[in-house]
């Protein structure tokens, strides 16, 4: 569910924010899935006070969003994934909603799983107490996990996946009792 970032009232450019992001998330360096499309995917007219940020981006967050007050919507999983066409129905009422609110839509899957302090597995590692070292697990060119090394018995790195990511976890046992070397790739994992 969005919530909104009020950075009291001042305005900022959206093509400053997205270059910034651009920049931070290094958005030009990655190749992501087919149909996915990282950056900015709708535009506003130029102003944003308030930024929402979402993991999806669906007509549901779009309308939490607008209910906010947003001028911008930051989410991991953006509007093109696959053929959003003929623009009818839902799809209709999505484009109407963010057009009529002035709402613009900046999307970061990969880019953002591999950033190293901001991304997804850089953010879970944290929450392990893991220290994030080499790059792990490339796709299309490009890293997008990171391996940890640790000395920690498996029950006790599920007991610290349960406790981070908030419910269990299932697992498929092998290899040693004590976790040495630990990949760490979220979402899809290149399947």
């Amino acid at each position: 569910m969005p919530g909104c970032f009020h950075a009291g009232m001042a305005t900022a450019s959206l093509s400053q924010i997205t270059r910034h992001c651009d920049r931070l998330l290094r958005t030009a360096a990655f190749t992501d899935y087919d149909g996915a499309f990282n950056g900015l995917q709708v535009e506003n007219r130029g102003a944003v006070r308030c930024i929402a940020a979402a993991v999806d981006g669906s007509l549901a967050t779009v309308k939490l969003a607008v209910a906010a007050g947003a001028d911008l919507l930051l989410v991991h999983h953006g509007l093109f994934w696959s053929a959003r066409h003929p623009w009818t129905g839902r799809n209709c009422e999505l484009l109407r909603r963010l057009l009529e609110n002035d709402l613009a839509v900046y999307s970061s899957h990969l880019p953002l799983d591999a950033h190293p302090k901001l991304g997804n597995n850089a953010q879970l590692c944290a929450a392990l107490g893991l220290k994030p070292g080499k790059p792990f697990f490339e796709y299309k060119g490009q890293p997008i996990g990171f391996e940890a090394k640790a000395s920690i018995p498996r029950k006790q790195l599920v007991r610290r996946l349960e406790r981070s990511l908030g419910g269990p976890v299932k697992l498929a046992p092998g290899g040693p009792a004590v976790c040495r070397r630990i990949g760490v790739v979220s979402g899809g994992a290149g399947n």
